[in-house]
């Protein structure tokens, strides 16, 4: 008896161990693969990080405030563009990145704290707001245009503009008549980051080498470029002659769409603002004030003419896309339901006509 007992005990005991390397063993490609996510997210968020911090050291070249405060700050656009590519999930390296280069500013800790904290929900509300209104990263409708430039450029940043110029003017680095000019600069500098490098990153992501291009096309693409250069040479001559980039700007948003207006859009805005940081071209022998306004008003100008223009023509296309496919189909189906001779279907008589010979008849 005792042995009759003992063998089932042993052998269910036996079986325990076997289920549970089969249990571990089908939880193990799971566990793989939360890892894998997890190590994509931290590589994501450590260059969303670096490239935040190495754009806005690039963006300090231009600064007209206080050393730290510039007319154009890409940081801002890379940042919304990471949202809007990534998701929100990276939004800790938008934090550390401006952390890095708040810090190495030299404010106290606490103010750099408060600024870092500015700098992080200002794009987290535009990418709120751009996806409460369903955006699209390819802007290939004048919605999505729009809600670019007023959602994700003008409204969120009000945020980082805000925190930021309050806590210098409560940490003293600014005097108490320069809150709302590093105000304004901040803004516009933020919002031109979104305006400016936000498009050319979404296109990109979605950039691809066209393959069928006739010869004509990579001429007209390189005398594009070839104007565009010469246009931001324009812009920094004694002539006030940067209105010479509204042409350009249109010529790629009609003939390239976003793919070229975007770009051109980015050359022509820091042109413009190496123009104003050297006080070259039309921005020569003018007030720091009135530069500002002058260089923000072209930018916005210029950003809003690609974008909107580039949205408009894409939209229009893709609807007549969508007209020729649609008659397309219509000929064929009326080609299948026609009669052989090629004529027209033939309908019955009305009961208000004449009988004649009975029979049915066509109608025109």
């Amino acid at each position: 008896m005792s042995s009759g007992v003992g063998g089932p005990a042993g052998s269910a005991g036996g079986d325990r161990p076997a289920r549970a390397g089969r249990k571990s063993s089908t939880t193990t490609p799971a566990h793989r693969d939360k890892l894998r996510r997890g190590g994509v997210t931290a590589l994501q968020i450590g260059a969303v990080a670096a490239l935040y911090y190495a754009s806005g050291k690039l963006g300090l070249f231009q600064q007209l405030v206080r050393g730290q405060v510039t007319p154009l700050w890409p940081p801002t656009g890379i940042a919304l563009a990471g949202l809007l590519l990534l998701g929100p999930r990276i939004w800790p390296g938008i934090a550390l990145g401006a952390f890095l280069i708040n810090r190495s500013l030299g404010p106290s800790v606490p103010a750099v704290l408060a600024i870092t904290t500015g700098n992080t929900l200002a794009p987290l509300c535009s990418y709120a707001l751009l996806h409460r209104v369903a955006f699209r990263t390819h802007i290939n409708r004048l919605r999505d245009a729009l809600a670019l430039v007023f959602l994700g450029g003008f409204t969120g940043m009000l945020i980082s503009a805000t925190v930021g110029s309050s806590t210098l003017r409560l940490a003293h680095a600014l005097p108490a008549d320069g809150f709302w000019p590093t105000w304004w600069v901040w803004w516009t500098g933020d919002a031109m980051g979104v305006l400016v490098v936000t498009p050319v990153l979404l296109v990109l992501r979605s950039a691809h080498w066209p393959k069928h291009a006739p010869p004509s096309r990579w001429r007209e693409a390189t005398l594009l470029v070839a104007a565009t250069i010469g246009v931001g040479f324009l812009e920094n001559a004694p002539p006030p002659l940067a209105f010479l980039a509204f042409p350009l700007l249109t010529w790629a948003a009609f003939r390239f769409q976003l793919a070229a207006a975007a770009p051109c859009a980015l050359a022509v805005s820091t042109s413009a603002i190496l123009a104003a940081t050297r006080g070259t071209g039309p921005f020569a022998g003018h007030t720091l004030v009135t530069n500002m306004i002058a260089l923000q008003a072209f930018n916005g100008a210029a950003a809003m003419t690609a974008l909107l223009l580039a949205a408009v023509i894409t939209e229009r296309n893709e609807a007549q896309r969508k007209i020729e496919e649609t008659c397309r189909r219509l000929a064929e189906m009326t080609a299948r339901i026609a009669p052989e001779s090629g004529g027209p279907p033939v309908l019955p008589r009305d009961r208000g006509d004449k009988e004649g010979n009975g029979g049915p008849t066509r109608r025109p």
